[in-house]
């Protein structure tokens, strides 16, 4: 395995194509739990968690099962199932050992379930690396920085909008901006900013 790969990968999942930034997936968690911080730090690493676990998940389910039964076209119907089922769980877990975390990311954390970011690393995965001339360790490991460094780049991105976002609780914002308006816009002029980062070459 080559560390430009590796390289490429991380830089690229966090930076050049951001999930929310860039491919614009995500955005309803984004905008609706990025007012604080604590919050949006909360949902960046259940997101991280879930996109990490979903992609050594779904790198299992068609490497062992869709393709030895040749049923490949399944893909996006089973990868919802088991993100689905995966997210419930999690949300199962977090009730119960933690009870102010689950109040706090109120009903942003079911939506994880919906978020197409999850669906979305899976799919990339498969298109990039579930490739028959792949290594299988190689395959597996570069899926999995891949969902990790995806989350990575989310919680990047929400910490910095609910920075800006509370920064403006302290601005005289005009009333018609409040709130979505506003944020759709610090979103572009973000999303603008990392463009920047589409020049790197490896």
């Amino acid at each position: 395995m080559d560390l430009s790969m590796f390289l490429s990968v991380i830089i690229g999942a966090i930076f050049i194509n951001n999930f929310i930034l860039s491919k614009f997936l995500g955005l309803c968690s984004f905008i609706g739990i990025s007012k604080e911080t604590k919050p949006a730090l909360y949902m960046g690493v259940s997101v991280t968690f879930v996109t990490t676990c979903a992609s050594i998940i779904t790198w299992a389910i068609y490497n062992f099962i869709l393709v030895p039964c040749h049923i490949e076209y399944l893909r996006t119907i089973s990868f919802i199932l088991v993100i689905a089922s995966f997210v419930q769980l999690v949300e199962m877990v977090i009730k119960k050992f933690s009870q102010a975390l689950y109040r706090t990311l109120g009903i942003y954390l079911p939506l994880i379930t919906v978020n197409c970011a999850v669906l979305g690393v899976a799919v990339l995965n498969s298109e990039m690396f579930f490739k028959p001339g792949l290594n299988t360790l190689t395959s597996f490991t570069l899926s999995a920085l891949q969902g990790f460094c995806v989350g990575l780049g989310y919680i990047l991105v929400m910490l910095f909008m609910s920075g800006i976002r509370e920064r403006l609780e302290l601005c005289d914002v005009p009333k018609s901006f409040k709130d979505a308006p506003i944020s759709f816009i610090i979103a572009s002029l973000m999303s603008m900013a990392f463009m920047g980062f589409s020049g790197f070459r490896f």
